[in-house]
């Protein structure tokens, strides 16, 4: 059996994702990115193949930030690109994305995808934290609570906070001013999905729009902030399978293109 793997060199996590030469994902794996980002590629690969009991990797596709310098790769993609193609297996049966959504830990992007899954356009936040991953983080801990709860404490809000700062410097202020004004943190975090989802779909170019609306990204799997964007958009807004590689699965899914040439 051929195997390829892809490569996610976020600026939290570094990613990875085994397919087949049929596109079924075999193994997916997360490790903090750290400072050896190669040393770090080079257990988690180790790992999932150890777990799949796969003993060669046939060929190796980089994307994301440190994709230059990820030596196991054998070439390299953009994220854009690689997210693009992710979608081909990891959309929900039935569905046809035309626009991502995807809430990384540090930026975040919309891409607009043609009816062949090609990227038409993109628009991309990498100059502020808000609305990204890493904002949720910083505000749970405000609220001594979970990343992982913060979804769906939101959902028992009954009176959201309006949350109005852009700059997660100053939100990050606000939120502690309404904690000290003894807000219910469930109002608090419906607010903060809410301002996160506005920040993004400011982004969005609605006559570009066309198609089913994907999340990708850790930020997916937050029930919460994908409410908000339904909110926000008055559109069913849904999540990939395996959100959180869906970068990773594209770049394996290129590698088995090119692998096989």
């Amino acid at each position: 059996m051929s195997v390829y793997a892809g490569l996610d060199g976020g600026s939290t996590y570094l990613k990875a994702a085994l397919i087949d030469h049929t596109g079924r994902v075999l193994n997916t794996g997360v490790l903090s990115t750290g400072i050896d980002n190669n040393g770090a590629a080079g257990r988690l690969l180790e790992k999932l193949c150890s777990e799949a009991g796969i003993s060669r990797i046939d060929y190796t596709m980089a994307t994301g930030y440190s994709r230059k310098i990820l030596e196991l790769a054998d070439d390299d993609v953009s994220e854009i690109t690689a997210h693009a193609y992710g979608v081909r297996i990891t959309a929900p049966s039935g569905y046809r994305p035309g626009l991502i959504v995807d809430i990384g830990g540090q930026d975040s992007k919309v891409i607009y995808l043609d009816d062949q899954y090609r990227v038409k356009n993109f628009s991309m936040n990498d100059k502020c934290a808000a609305g990204t991953g890493k904002f949720m983080e910083v505000i749970a801990q405000i609220l001594e609570t979970t990343i992982e709860q913060v979804g769906p404490l939101s959902l028992e809000s009954t009176a959201p906070c309006d949350i109005n700062s852009t700059c997660v410097v100053f939100a990050q202020s606000e939120v502690i001013s309404l904690v000290a004004r003894k807000f219910d943190r469930r109002d608090i975090l419906a607010g903060m999905h809410a301002s996160m989802a506005r920040r993004v779909v400011k982004m969005i170019r609605k006559s570009e729009m066309g198609g089913d609306i994907l999340m990708t990204g850790g930020g997916a799997m937050n029930i919460g902030l994908r409410r908000a964007f339904e909110d926000e958009l008055m559109r069913d807004v849904y999540v990939a399978n395996y959100p959180q590689f869906n970068g990773a699965i594209g770049a394996a899914l290129i590698a088995c293109e090119r692998g096989r040439t």
